[in-house]
């Protein structure tokens, strides 16, 4: 069975390419691969920075406080993003769905796939399954993939850090 490459993979694709951007097209191409993604066409400097501007667009979906809004910002990215569903066996390696045309650049498939994947995210654990670290001078984007739905740190390393900042201000408060 081939799974869905929609969804979590691809929120934490989009995810490390926010927060440590690819600086060459050879670095894109490798982050893409480690994501299991199968690039079809050549990659240039074109799909890094036309990704680059879809993640900006794509940090308003994570930056909206009110699921309406969120919504509405991931559907105006959904509306440019996808194509109808459709099954494909591109690479060989087992049918599955695409939400896509195929033969697009790499920044395309990004796009979609991202979006798509973060619709999922939303629809599947919870509109408030996004947001910005809360680690004082942090402020990274995440994707809560916990059980119980309650992240609020970009990584346990900002949350440790945090707990510990709170401890030692209490503590000298009381002295």
């Amino acid at each position: 069975m081939h799974l869905n490459p929609y969804g979590e993979d691809a929120v934490r694709l989009g995810l490390s390419l926010v927060t440590d951007p690819p600086g060459t097209d050879d670095a894109m191409v490798a982050r893409c691969l480690a994501y299991d993604l199968v690039i079809e066409l050549p990659v240039t400097n074109y799909d890094r920075l036309a990704t680059a501007q879809f993640l900006a667009e794509w940090l308003t979906v994570i930056d909206a406080t009110d699921h309406d809004e969120r919504a509405r910002r991931l559907n105006e990215l959904l509306r440019h993003a996808s194509a109808y569903p459709r099954l494909t066996n591109h690479a060989d390696d087992g049918w599955h769905i695409h939400y896509r045309d195929p033969g697009q650049p790499l920044t395309s498939v990004l796009r979609t796939l991202i979006s798509v994947g973060t619709a999922l995210h939303l629809a599947g654990r919870g509109m408030h399954r996004l947001g910005r670290c809360a680690a004082e001078g942090c402020g990274k984007p995440y994707a809560d993939f916990s059980r119980t739905g309650k992240q609020t740190y970009c990584s346990p390393v900002c949350g440790n850090r945090d707990a510990v900042r709170r401890h030692r201000a209490r503590a000298a408060a009381r002295k």
